[in-house]
This record gives C-alpha cells, sequence and structure tokens, in this order.
C-alpha cells in the first residue's frame, strides 16, 4: 500500500483555499444596492424637478457630513424613537469619538444653521438638501439601509401659512414628476403646555387598556405615550381607535395655528384628510405634523412617501436658542418607486448627433482636440477611441442613429482637415480643422428645422383628420 504523503495533502488542500478565496466574487452588503444606469432616467428626473422647484421657491441648497455625533441624533430626534433605539449605525471612532451614520437629515440642517451663525440671516432661512441617509431596518421593496432623502426646512419663523406653502412645494414635486392621486394626511400634537395635558388624559386611556398593548407600546406607556398612536402593530392601531384626539385637547395659540394652515391649504385647493392618530416617530415635532401617500387600489401599498411637520424646539434641545421651523422630507426610493409603477414620464438623456472616427496614432490625438471644441460649443460628440477599425466606427455610428460622422485618417491629419459625412444624404464633404465647428453647427440646425416642419405638418395634418371625423 502505498504511503501518504500528509504534508504534500496539506499544501495541495492549502492551494484550493487559496485559489477559491481569489475566485470569490463580491457582492452588495445586506439592505445595501446599487442604482445602475438602466435605472438612472427616473433618478434623474427627480434630482432635477428638485433642484427647479428648490430654486423657484428661493430655498438654498446645503450638503451635511454623512457621520455625525450620535448624542446629536439621541437629542434632537429623541432617545426613545425606533431610529435612535434599533436602528442607527452608531460606532466609536479610533480617536474614541461617539458617531453615527445619519439617520434623517432635519438635526444635521438645523445643527449647521446654530454653527454657522445662520440666525444673523434673514427669516425664513430656506434650506434643501438630497443625499444618502442610513438605518438598521430590515430590507423591503422600496426600503433600503442606505436610502436617499431629499428635504426642504425653513428656520426661524411660527406663522401657520409658511407650513401652508411647505405642502404646497411637496405638491408641485409630486406633481411635476408626474405623480398622480397624491393623499395629505395631517393632524396637529400641540405645543408643549396642551400636549402635557393631552399626555394625561391619554396615559389614562391607556393605561386602562395597557393588556392590549404591544410590548413595545408597553414600554412607550412611561417613556413617551403619544409615540403609541404611530404604532402599526393591528392590536395597538385598535386600541388608540377611540383614544382621546389631540386637535381636541390644543390651547388657542394651537387651535388658531391649525385653522390658519386647513384654511389656506382650502384656499389653494390642495385636499387633506385630518388623521387624529397621526403623530409622526420623532420627538421634535410640534403643531403641524403631516405626510402623504399614494392612493392606491392594490391591496398592499409601500406606505408614506415622505412627511414632515413643525419642530419649534429642535433648535433647544441641540442646545441652541429657541427657533421655529418646519420641515419635510421624502423618501427618493419610494418617490421613484411610485413614478415607475404609474408609468410616469422618465429623465431623457439627451443623445450624440455627431460620431468621430479616427484612424491612426496621429488622428487620435488630433481628435482629442477636435472632441474638446466641438463639446465646447455646445455639441455632443460620441466616440469610440479604443476602436481601430473604419468599418466597426462606423456601425457604432450607425447604430446610435446620428446625423454626422467626422473621419479622420492619417491624412486628414496631417493635412488638419476632417471628412464631414451626412449619414442621412450619405454625402461627404473636406472642412478644415479651424471650420468643421461652425459647419456642424449650421448642419445640425438645418437638420433640426427640418424635423421641426415634418412635426408641425404631421400635426396639422392629424388636426384636419379629427376635424373631419367630427
Amino acid at each position: 500500500m502505498p504511503k501518504v504523503d500528509k504534508k504534500a495533502e496539506e499544501e495541495e488542500e492549502a492551494e484550493k483555499k487559496r485559489k477559491a478565496k481569489r475566485a470569490k466574487t463580491f457582492q452588495t452588503v445586506r439592505g445595501m444596492r446599487d442604482i445602475l444606469p438602466k435605472d438612472q432616467p427616473y433618478w434623474q428626473r427627480l434630482r432635477k424637478v428638485v433642484e427647479k422647484i428648490a430654486l423657484d421657491y428661493n430655498y438654498e441648497r446645503i450638503d451635511m457630513p454623512v457621520l455625525e455625533s450620535r448624542e446629536m441624533f439621541e437629542r434632537g430626534t429623541g432617545k426613545t424613537t425606533d431610529i435612535v433605539e434599533k436602528e442607527m449605525f452608531k460606532f466609536k471612532t479610533k480617536g474614541g469619538d461617539d458617531v453615527c451614520l445619519r439617520p434623517e437629515g432635519t438635526p444635521s440642517v438645523m445643527r449647521a444653521y446654530l454653527q454657522h451663525g445662520m440666525q444673523s440671516k434673514q427669516k425664513p432661512v430656506k434650506l434643501f438638501y438630497s443625499g444618502p441617509m442610513y438605518r438598521y431596518d430590515r430590507p423591503q421593496e422600496g426600503r433600503y439601509r442606505e436610502f436617499f432623502q431629499f428635504g426642504f426646512e425653513a428656520i426661524g419663523e411660527q406663522e401657520a401659512i409658511l407650513d401652508a406653502q411647505l405642502i404646497q412645494l411637496a405638491y408641485r414635486v409630486f406633481q411635476t414628476v408626474g405623480l398622480k392621486n397624491i393623499a395629505l394626511q395631517l393632524n396637529s400634537i400641540g405645543c408643549k403646555e396642551c400636549r402635557l395635558k393631552y399626555n394625561k388624559l391619554l396615559v389614562s386611556y391607556l393605561n386602562n387598556r395597557k393588556a392590549a398593548l404591544c410590548m413595545d407600546c408597553k414600554k412607550r406607556l412611561k417613556k413617551n405615550p403619544l409615540r403609541i398612536l404611530d404604532c402599526k402593530e393591528e392590536k395597538c392601531a385598535q386600541v388608540v381607535f377611540q383614544a382621546p384626539q389631540t386637535v381636541d385637547q390644543l390651547c388657542d395659540d394651537c387651535k388658531n395655528h391649525f385653522t390658519m394652515l386647513l384654511e389656506s391649504l382650502d384656499e389653494i385647493d390642495i385636499p387633506y384628510t385630518i388623521n387624529p392618530r397621526l403623530v409622526r416617530g420623532l420627538d421634535y415635532y410640534s403643531k403641524t405634523v403631516f405626510e402623504f401617500f399614494p392612493e392606491s387600489s392594490e391591496e398592499e401599498t409601500q406606505g408614506a412617501l415622505g412627511g414632515g411637520g413643525r419642530y419649534d424646539y429642535l433648535a433647544e434641545s441641540l442646545g441652541g436658542p429657541e427657533t421655529p421651523g418646519v420641515g419635510f422630507a421624502c423618501g427618493m426610493d419610494r418617490v421613484v418607486l411610485e413614478m415607475a409603477r404609474q408609468n410616469t414620464k422618465s429623465y431623457v438623456i439627451p443623445v450624440a448627433k455627431v460620431y468621430l472616427v479616427q484612424l491612426g496614432d496621429l488622428a487620435k490625438k488630433k481628435s482629442l482636440k477636435i472632441f474638446d471644441e466641438l463639446e465646447r460649443a455646445g455639441i455632443m460628440v460620441a466616440e469610440s477611441f479604443g476602436k481601430k477599425n473604419l468599418k466597426s466606427q462606423l456601425r457604432l455610428a450607425n447604430q446610435k442613429g446620428v446625423s454626422i460622422v467626422l473621419i479622420l485618417g492619417q491624412r486628414e491629419a496631417l493635412d488638419e482637415t476632417i471628412i464631414l459625412k451626412d449619414m442621412e444624404s450619405g454625402s461627404q464633404e473636406v472642412v478644415t480643422f479651424q471650420k468643421v465647428v461652425d459647419d456642424v453647427k449650421k448642419r445640425l440646425k438645418k437638420s433640426a428645422d427640418i424635423a421641426a416642419n415634418k412635426a408641425k405638418k404631421e400635426k396639422d395634418a392629424q388636426k384636419k383628420l379629427k376635424a373631419l371625423n367630427k
């Protein structure tokens, strides 16, 4: 019987493991995902709409760091909120700093407002942002551990008209990206004074029904009873259905504020539903709270697209002076999902009408300059600098449906000329480097005019046909 070489076997096994390790393909971490080029059109449309409407409403962009102090969110968002208790990505740095990945944007905006002395600016200070947020939540459709939000914050004024304008702005975003049947739910949870009175009534009501509450809500009963109204558990929803309503316990100031908001929304024809159990799950809210939902005939919906409200006590909780504010944020992932579901118009990515073909090393070098000059003149150019074969480059140009092909070979590169080929007629002419930009511009304009006239004739013909059919 042959003797087994144990050492050789061990080395062979170790080599197999090394090969397996080298062959490993990496995947995204659970709850994260790539937004691929094919998925970008809706995203690009949403980003452009948000930026345009921000400009229309005089909001200035602010970008906050992804990494923030953990304590800031504990004090601002609230220690007993699900975000802070269960969902924050928190850790200590090598230097011992207690930090977290930002789970939302509003506390960061207020921190920036206080840190950079924006109190001296004309009120209200209007800021907007968009970017990634992080929550250790259960991944599901429309919800990821890394998700994207856009948000608008108006800081420094407490008038209800500002709440109404912010809701109007949010509606404008939804309408502009093409979403239909968006439902607005709102409520008022009052100020510190009237909420204290309401909390006593609520606790008294809930204590008599404590056995029917979920474990989380039994804890909330001691720490933050108002948040029980926000619980999504069915048995808790049944308990709070007949609970005292916040709107019935508002002080005169809060009642007037809420009435002014409702009257303002009526004035601008924005439909709404008063939801007495809507409180939002964050500690900093006061008075106005609201959420937007897609109306759907389907049995299951993805939940709120976004929401917000007034946060008149947030600045104080972060160590600043008393500073009123109101804002809202929307989950971009969810809005994009709804845009796709409703099959709205997506962003149309501009396509090149000119293709640059080059043959030989000298031609490639010269092509870089031609490409740059055309782009600077506002002309989109496609190219394939990695291809050497003329036939393959012309095939690509044809696939892209360009109007003009510019061909630069070795001879043209030496003469500083370029062959201009009209793809529709098939005609060719030689132009100099100095004239190529002007010639291309003229041809593209002529082509655009012909296309516009053709479209107009077709539209007129359709109108005549409709008139005849009548």
